[in-house]
């Protein structure tokens, strides 16, 4: 009777560890079956890359469909030192990262600022170009603004999803300085533009050199140009915690950066 007890418990013991080895491989053959973010971008051959083509000199759209500008140049070099093509998407700027976080675009890349609140939301390469923002009015104002706190009073109009609408919103609107009804949202940056040349708006807050290539095509004037209203530097952003991709991206910027690469892209495209 013993020994029956005995083997019983043998093969108990036996089937107990014989399914926990069947469970360990099934786990681990899980976690790579979900292969990473970088995995399977090279696998598909392609990253698809989501911009708002309304802000050159950063990206735009020329008369034969083709996407041009500083930032499509570069995430093109981008995706040559990944091995891989680039697919690139115009999206309304303030669906970009909810469109990475749904998978419908691997990369944001459309002169976007890396700000904490975005940060919670996606990932953030280093910075490829660093910021200054610019506030516009009518070509012949007279208007003049010596500090950004100069526009308090005023109405003003920037893209909707921007830093540049975040800081009109806790420094002018939340601070006291100008009735919610004198700020205005836009989805595209030209929309904008064209209200301040038309009258509808007295000024525009948005990126230094889209705004200067505004200006020149749609009548307005740079008023002031500064630092104080930007966050950081200009980012490509990513699903959160790819840190796979992020790593091989940063990488890559640095490198660009580095070999002058970057530069000539600028260089091109007529930044400074």
């Amino acid at each position: 009777m013993k020994k029956q007890i005995v083997v019983v418990l043998f093969w108990a013991v036996a089937l107990l560890l014989s399914a926990c080895t069947a469970v360990q491989p099934t786990a681990a053959g899980g976690a790579a079956a979900e292969s990473s973010k970088l995995a399977q971008i090279q696998a598909a051959g392609k990253l698809v890359a989501g911009t708002s083509a309304d802000y050159p000199p950063y990206e735009s759209i020329d008369e034969n469909g083709n996407f041009v500008g500083f930032d499509m140049d570069l995430i093109r070099a981008v995706g040559e030192k990944l091995g891989v093509e680039v697919e690139i998407v115009d999206m309304p700027f303030d669906s970009l990262i909810v469109s990475v976080q749904e998978g419908k675009i691997d990369v944001v890349i459309a002169a976007m600022q890396a700000t904490a609140e975005r940060d919670k939301q996606v990932d953030f390469s280093i910075p490829y170009r660093m910021t200054k923002d610019a506030f516009a009015a009518v070509a012949g104002t007279a208007l003049t603004m010596q500090a950004p706190e100069d526009a308090a009073g005023k109405s003003i109009g920037a893209q909707t999803g921007t830093v540049q609408e975040g800081w009109i919103q806790k420094n002018l609107v939340e601070a006291g300085l100008t009735p919610a009804d004198q700020v205005f949202s836009y989805e595209r940056a030209d929309q904008a533009a064209l209200d301040v040349a038309n009258g509808r708006i007295e000024l525009l807050l948005m990126d230094a050199e889209p705004a200067l290539a505004l200006a020149q095509e749609s009548g307005l004037e740079l008023i002031l140009i500064t630092e104080l209203t930007a966050e950081g530097g200009k980012s490509i952003a990513m699903p959160e915690g790819a840190s796979d991709l992020k790593a091989e991206i940063d990488r890559i910027i640095q490198e660009l950066i580095d070999d002058g690469t970057v530069q000539s892209i600028q260089e091109a495209n007529g930044l400074p």
